[in-house]
């Protein structure tokens, strides 16, 4: 089986890990935003932006680091026990703090119920302590393993959606008999709790899930490799909380300056947009290992040119389908007409995830050569520019500002990071064929959305013309790719 093919195979089925929870995820949008009014929305909306500041600081990089140093370590089982114990302890550190001072956190971050924050710091605890045990089934090529875990780990947050935004209140509605103790604590919870309470059950019975796995490491923990891995790790620990602001920092700031109603209707939307996110985690769970694991070959460099090529053909179509069929996504996805208004967005923050993903590839150069701070300077770079254009243009442009904050943000920094990728680890890209793929696919994305908006048969048209471009183009190469 060719490189790429066995690529693009273990990419699939890590494409279910990463699609199959997203898409339920965004699946359950329509029942939480039946369920909840805007503003409330909004508190949801809250709570997972800090989880995802949580998981990119107390990680402290360590799961690239843990790619980079396993790759290379020959006491592998040091590196393994090391990033997890390292872990541990900052986990139990970070519950110790935050349980003990729970109501002043809160205050400072925003949250009107400490009981959010509560129930934030058991979940983030429990997702930092599988880091390394996911981490080590990706370096291991035990792509089905992996997928598994994180499967049952959506169904199981579906199912109590589910449980407590639909079976209760319909058993409630229709006088069907329940536990008098259950319905007074249903009766005195807010019903965006429930939510929380379903998140913290999944990942509680995950981490029991992997549970066998942890104590099959041998436990030995190396000072010095801890070292070596916080240096390469570090850099990309800021780099995740920049990413986490230019992903995030859109809806906090619009919860503040135009109020939660306007930043829970931004926020729906943002799901549909983040159709292109699926399939770019997608390809980062398969690729990261992967490239690390391929560095080491003569043509690895022509691997990474043929790889990013065809990510951007599939992203290129993917972005292209979801703007033709938009309206139909946000009628099954999104309920209440009232966040319709914010759909303007999805085509912009479309275009900036799959620009996000070019990014993604780009910055194999700065892994592999161990200079991970400019990784760090990039994304504090996009940061700032998230920071400026969203706080200069909210007051005049409403949440349009936002979407086109993280477009120019993304932008740049894969035009920085293309620019010095040439200088310390030139990589002969096919800049023709995956600027013309881009092209294309945004200038037909553009006349869809503004002059063919629900004729699906001419937009239709359109997909198949990007289709058969793509098969006239690449006709050799697809023949390689299938070939037995």
């Amino acid at each position: 089986m060719s490189t790429l093919k066995r690529f693009f195979k273990d990419t699939v089925i890590y494409g279910v890990a990463a699609v199959l929870p997203r898409a339920i995820n965004i699946l359950l949008t329509k029942l939480h935003t039946n369920t909840l009014e805007s503003s409330k929305y909004a508190d949801n909306t809250w709570y997972f932006v800090f989880a995802a500041y949580f998981i990119a600081f107390l990680s402290f990089g360590l799961e690239t680091s843990f790619f980079r140093f396993f790759s290379r370590e020959q006491k592998k089982d040091k590196v393994v026990s090391t990033a997890f114990i390292m872990l541990v302890f900052s986990t139990v550190l970070f519950l110790a703090v935050l349980l003990l001072f729970n109501n002043q956190f809160a205050s400072l971050l925003g949250f009107e119920n400490p009981q959010h924050l509560r129930l934030l710091t058991f979940v983030t605890a429990l997702d930092l302590l599988v880091v390394i045990p996911y981490a080590y089934l990706r370096v291991t090529n035990q792509p089905v393993k992996f997928t598994y875990f994180k499967i049952s780990n959506i169904l199981i947050y579906a199912f109590f959606n589910v449980f407590f935004l639909w079976f209760i209140p319909y058993t409630l509605k229709n006088n069907i008999y329940l536990p008098h103790f259950f319905v007074d604590f249903y009766a005195k919870t807010p019903t965006v709790v429930f939510i929380f309470i379903a998140n913290l059950l999944a990942s509680l019975v995950t981490f029991f899930m992997l549970l066998p796995s942890i104590f099959k490491f041998k436990f030995d923990f190396d000072k010095t490799i801890l070292k070596k891995m916080l240096i390469y790790g570090s850099p990309i620990m800021v780099g995740g909380l920049a990413y986490t602001t230019n992903e995030n920092l859109d809806k906090i700031l619009l919860g503040t300056m135009l109020g939660k109603e306007q930043m829970g209707i931004y926020a729906a939307c943002y799901k549909l947009g983040v159709f292109m996110s699926l399939y770019i985690m997608a390809f980062r769970l398969g690729a990261e290992p992967f490239f690390f694991n391929q560095s080491h070959k003569e043509n690895a460099k022509e691997i990474y040119a043929r790889i990013l090529t065809w990510f951007t053909i599939i992203g290129a179509l993917f972005m292209l389908v979801v703007v033709v069929y938009m309206n139909l996504f946000a009628t099954i996805l999104l309920g209440k007409p009232e966040y319709y208004e914010a759909l303007s967005i999805v085509p912009i923050i479309l275009l900036a995830n799959l620009i996000l993903g070019i990014y993604n590839n780009l910055s194999i150069w700065y892994k592999l050569t161990d200079n991970t701070s400019f990784g760090m300077y990039i994304s504090v770079i996009g940061a700032i520019l998230t920071i400026l254009i969203n706080i200069l243009f909210i007051p005049k442009i409403g949440y349009i500002a936002s979407a086109w904050a993280t477009l120019i943000a993304y932008g740049v920094m894969t035009l920085i990071s293309y620019y010095f990728g040439e200088k310390y680890y030139k990589v002969p890209y096919n800049l023709s064929k995956v600027i013309s793929y881009l092209s294309v696919s945004t200038g037909l994305s553009f006349v869809s959305y503004y002059f063919f908006k629900e004729n699906y048969f001419i937009s239709t048209i359109m997909i198949i013309a990007f289709i058969l471009m793509v098969l006239f183009n690449e006709k050799k190469e697809l023949k390689t790719i299938f070939k037995l």
